[in-house]
């Protein structure tokens, strides 16, 4: 949407809950001209994020702050404008048929304090939420015919990291140590880690160098990376030192080399990691069209387990075609916060966590970062210490 096309859409709603709310706060509280101030500077704020950089960094990176705590904070009151809208109007619907009179400025005024009460600390405990080291959820997945010397193989996952305008440098350290703290035997990142160019970022997601695992660091796209210039960054994270894998797999040898294991000994025990991009990525890139057969060709058939990394949920019914035992993902982000979670199953067929899809298990992390409002609530961002079982 253009930008002056935004504004305008986002001022009117402004208009739409000041005209709801401030007449009933200015009956019921002295306060209601903070509420005022606040819907000013919300109407102002909220589409400065998505105005090119102009001035100093420092600056510009205030007011793209102010903006998205804007938007948080907004999104919330505006949905509780149209609960308590609702919920009065059921309440004149049940006076009415019971022929009562209820005192309708007290309601009317509590129920306004009530909604920016709410809007306010569900905000501020999305704030707390989305700032701090995203937690382990540890996940047992269980695979049939797992080869023993795999039984127990862990992967930490980390998904939508979104560094850009307010996760930078520092964060993603954070990140990066309580992984390291782990000793997975992998790492996958399962795209969306980026918001912004190469020459913007580079030096906030210098730290996934350090990331450390038996195998490596593993990577795809996602729908953000082609936002931001893909190819720049395809280039920018294998000069970190980490795969980035583009429909195609490798296969990870789980015993050693040396002795007499034979050639199929060793491609029985052995776990296939494949990569595709992002589900949309042929818009921005065809030749970067999403594709898990694929990213299988030439796959050793004696390698049973294959997990796929592949960003959006919606790839897990062509890749259960393909064959894959597990697919993780992310995108999602759990919805985020109330109620976007509601609108997520209208796109993808999973929001979160672990599922069952045939014979494929599928894995929505909600993500280790946070896209646009700092603010998560009812959906934790996580790191996903996944571990292979057998199944009994």
């Amino acid at each position: 949407m253009p930008l002056a096309s935004l504004t305008v859409l986002t001022t009117l709603v402004h208009v739409f809950v000041a005209l709801r709310l401030l007449p009933a706060l200015a009956a019921a509280t002295p306060a209601w001209p903070l509420v005022a101030v606040l819907l000013a500077l919300s109407a102002v704020c909220m589409p400065l994020p998505f105005v090119r950089r102009r001035g100093p960094h420092r600056l510009w990176a205030v007011v793209q702050w102010a903006g998205l705590l804007a938007m948080g904070w907004f999104s919330s009151l505006f949905l509780l404008t149209l609960v308590r809208d609702a919920g009065l109007l059921l309440a004149w619907a049940g006076a009415w048929a019971a022929g009562a009179a209820p005192d309708w400025p007290r309601w009317q005024g509590t129920s306004a304090v009530v909604a920016v009460a709410l809007a306010t600390l569900v905000t501020l405990a999305g704030y707390v939420n989305a700032r701090r080291t995203a937690a382990v959820r540890r996940v047992r997945v269980p695979i049939e015919g797992l080869p023993s010397q795999l039984d127990g193989f862990t992967i930490a996952q980390l998904s939508d990291l979104h560094v850009g305008p307010t996760i930078r440098q520092r964060y993603l350290q954070r990140v990066v140590d309580a992984v390291n703290a782990l000793g997975a035997d992998m790492v996958a990142i399962t795209g969306d880690l980026v918001d912004g160019t190469v020459p913007e970022l580079r030096e906030h997601v210098a730290p996934l160098a350090r990331l450390k695992a038996r195998h490596g660091t593993f990577v795809v796209t996602g729908n953000h990376e082609y936002y931001a210039g893909a190819p720049d960054w395809i280039d920018e994270l294998r000069r970190l030192g980490l795969r980035v894998l583009l429909n195609e797999h490798v296969v990870l040898q789980t015993r050693s080399t040396h002795g007499a294991q034979t050639d199929e000994e060793l491609f029985e025990c052995a776990l296939l990691v494949a990569g595709v991009t992002d589900y949309t990525a042929g818009h921005f890139v065809p030749a970067h069209a999403s594709d898990p057969h694929r990213a299988l060709h030439d796959a050793p058939p004696l390698v049973h387990t294959r997990v796929l990394l592949a960003h959006q949920p919606r790839s897990a019914a062509a890749a259960a075609a393909a064959g894959f035992s597990l697919q993780l993902s992310g995108h999602t982000h759990g919805g985020q916060f109330f109620p976007w979670n509601l609108f997520v199953p209208l796109q993808q067929p999973f929001t979160a966590g672990l599922h069952r899809l045939q014979a494929m298990w599928v894995y929505v992390s909600r993500g280790t970062g946070y896209w646009g409002p700092p603010k998560r609530f009812g959906a934790p961002s996580e790191i996903a210490l996944i571990t292979l079982t057998s199944a009994r």
